[in-house]
């Protein structure tokens, strides 16, 4: 049922769409379906873009000339491109939406956001009414805090040996909780 909602509920946020197609176009040339496709695979099948949705925005970024159509024979379907245009007004958007980034977590303060955080955190682990679960939020909050943090360090000091020992960290965590998940559903 919660994934039913989380389908049909306007849960994105104001703009994210036009900056999430830019972002796409900005890596190879999509046709509209295969725009809704990337999305709804970038989501883990919780959200597809209606037809309704990316048609009318491809329109308007076309108008405003940030994309163009490839001709159809280069193509071999309608696709579509970033313009130069499009390129320097995604540019400035990622350097926009990275420090309105910036801004939120430090209104939030350092205890990795304050009430906002630990209150999601509750709600999260709240079902759960036994002794330890303050312990769980816990980490669960010590976890992110170390996710956001790394995330801004590989911003500035990318390597792809870093990436690959923080998936193999994620991994190890992700297959252990699994392992604890299959001891008690037996």
């Amino acid at each position: 049922m919660f994934r039913h909602w989380m389908k049909h509920t306007a849960m994105v946020p104001k703009g994210f769409l036009r900056f999430f197609v830019l972002k796409l176009l900005s890596e190879k040339p999509l046709s509209g379906s295969e725009i809704m496709g990337e999305v709804e695979k970038m989501t883990g099948g919780h959200w597809r873009p209606s037809p309704g949705s990316i048609y009318p925005l491809m329109s308007l970024l076309q108008d405003e000339g940030y994309i163009k159509e490839i001709p159809t024979e280069e193509a071999g379907m309608k696709r579509y491109t970033l313009t130069e245009q499009g390129k320097k007004f995604l540019n400035e958007q990622v350097k926009m939406k990275e420090e309105e980034i910036r801004k939120r977590f430090r209104f939030f303060g350092p205890p990795l956001f304050g009430p906002p955080t630990q209150m999601f955190l509750d709600f999260f682990w709240n079902r759960l009414d036994k002794k330890g679960v303050q312990e769980l939020k816990e980490a669960n909050r010590k976890l992110i805090k170390a996710l956001l943090s790394l995330r801004e360090n590989l911003q500035e000091n990318y390597s792809e040996a870093l990436v690959k020992e923080v998936k193999a960290a994620l991994e190890e965590a992700a297959n252990k909780i699994d392992e604890i998940n299959r001891k008690i559903q037996n």
